[in-house]
């Protein structure tokens, strides 16, 4: 755990007891704070009585007493409206903060401790490839022998890691949640993945959405900032923040176009993954037989994993060994199965229709599972790839306007994922691909993608059998 430094004595409320509301609660206290804790609902509540977390109904809270309020990420802080208890706080001039702004308050207390080698934080923010990207640089640097914690949005809440020791590496996984509130934001590496159209109400819109990612790069400034450009707003982050075009400090990466210049570029075209410095290749990496990162999207993952991975001192060949080894992450790109010539694939994470068609460029011959709470626009962005899409089997909430989209692209509505899947199985041929790839919410039938993501793996066990 990390201690919360700086609120000793003090009390600190904390809105929203989920896992990082209870962490946070428990690190307050570890360090000396009065945490007043309180959720909404009674089950949240009655969890955090059973830890010995003391409770105040923050409806009736003296802010004039509480030196901070700390809400748990999925809480509204601005738009669509503040909540009611957020807007208390800042009505009454307390500071509003999150775990994340805590860790990096606190790591600045500890990477002060005598360390030969101080911690390093790598933060990767971005719309799609978080989690993926995330994890391969934790795989990475774990097969490296590096000491490594992998906490944020993926894995442990960020004050529930152990202290770092010499030379570790935390790596965070952050959403636009977490990094637009947050009152710290200090990482020595710092990625951008992507940006497409995502929980624009929440931000006021684009702009919005995008000034969130951004404040990981302007709030502390990273030492070393790794931005995918094959968007504008990567490409515009990318040129503020470097001082020159061969500024080494920014490293652009990209999948699909070969990137040139004198500055530190890595790219991925064709399968294989190159760095070019000073306009010269240094290293080439093989992507293609890697069973992990299927698919360009992957490898564009793989670029801001391997970006780090050199930044931070490790040589090519051992980043390579290092990537052929891992195995992926469940609910993405997730291989299930392989039977009679057909693979079956869960990409249960793709919620927009940006990551689906990432899933959908992936394959060929795709017998394509899609639909839930679908998100705006639906799908009609995916129409260019339907050419790899043999039939879609709509389900869930939006699976009629979905079909609309379609036109007279070969579709089915179902009423469960179940039927859908045993028909898409039973209509499979060798060299097919089943593919769960949504592009919309899963909140319509199944409380999370990841419910959602085992529900098709139990399907397609019990079709073949497996179960």
């Amino acid at each position: 755990m990390i201690p919360v430094q700086g609120f000793e004595g003090r009390q600190v409320a904390v809105l929203g007891l989920g896992r990082s509301g209870l962490a946070t609660c428990r690190a307050l206290a570890t360090g000396g704070a009065v945490p007043l804790a309180w959720d909404d609902s009674p089950d949240s509540r009655a969890r955090a009585e059973a830890e010995g977390i003391a409770l105040q109904d923050l409806s009736r809270a003296d802010w004039s007493q509480i030196a901070a309020l700390i809400t748990s990420p999925g809480i509204p802080h601005l738009y669509p409206a503040p909540n009611r208890h957020i807007a208390a706080a800042l009505a009454a001039g307390v500071p509003v903060d999150n775990d994340i702004g805590l860790f990096f308050r606190s790591m600045a207390t500890l990477s002060n401790m005598e360390m030969d080698t101080p911690p390093k934080v790598v933060a990767v923010t971005g719309s799609n490839g978080k989690s993926t990207t995330t994890a391969l640089i934790h795989h990475i640097l774990t097969a490296l022998g590096r000491p490594c914690q992998m906490a944020g949005n993926i894995g442990k809440g960020v004050l529930s890691i152990d202290p770092p020791q010499d030379g570790e590496v935390i790596v965070l996984e952050l959403s636009s949640y977490q990094t637009e509130l947050a009152r710290a934001l200090t990482p020595d590496i710092a990625v951008f993945t992507n940006l497409s159209p995502d929980h624009l109400d929440r931000h006021g819109g684009m702009g919005g959405y995008f000034a969130a990612k951004r404040r990981l790069f302007a709030e502390g400034g990273p030492d070393r900032a790794i931005i995918g450009v094959d968007e504008v707003e990567g490409l515009f982050m990318a040129g503020q923040l470097s001082e020159a075009r061969e500024d080494a400090r920014v490293i652009r990466i990209s999948s699909g176009q070969k990137l040139t210049g004198p500055g530190w570029n890595v790219f991925a075209r064709k399968g294989f993954l190159a760095e070019y410095r000073g306009g010269r290749q240094v290293a080439s990496i093989d992507l293609r037989a890697m069973p992990g990162l299927p698919g360009a999207h992957n490898h564009q993952n793989a670029c801001a994993a391997y970006a780090v991975a050199r930044s931070l001192g490790a040589a090519p060949r051992a980043i390579e060994d290092a990537m052929a080894s891992f195995t992926g992450l469940p609910h993405r790109s997730q291989l299930v199965a392989e039977a009679g010539g057909v693979r079956y694939i869960n990409d249960s994470k793709a919620t927009n229709a940006d990551s689906a068609a990432k899933a959908l460029q992936a394959f060929e011959r795709i017998r394509w599972i899609a639909g839930g709470l679908g998100k705006e626009g639906g799908i009609a962005a995916l129409v260019p790839h339907l050419d790899r899409v043999s039939k879609a089997y709509l389900i869930g909430h939006s699976a009629r306007e979905f079909a609309l989209q379609l036109g007279e692209h070969p579709h089915e509505v179902f009423d469960t994922l179940d039927q859908a899947t045993a028909r898409a199985m039973a209509e499979a041929e060798a060299g097919d691909t089943v593919l769960l790839a949504p592009a919309a919410a899963s909140f319509d039938q199944f409380p999370d993608f990841e419910a959602r993501g085992a529900a098709f793996i139990a399907a397609v066990k019990a079709g073949l059998g497996q179960a």
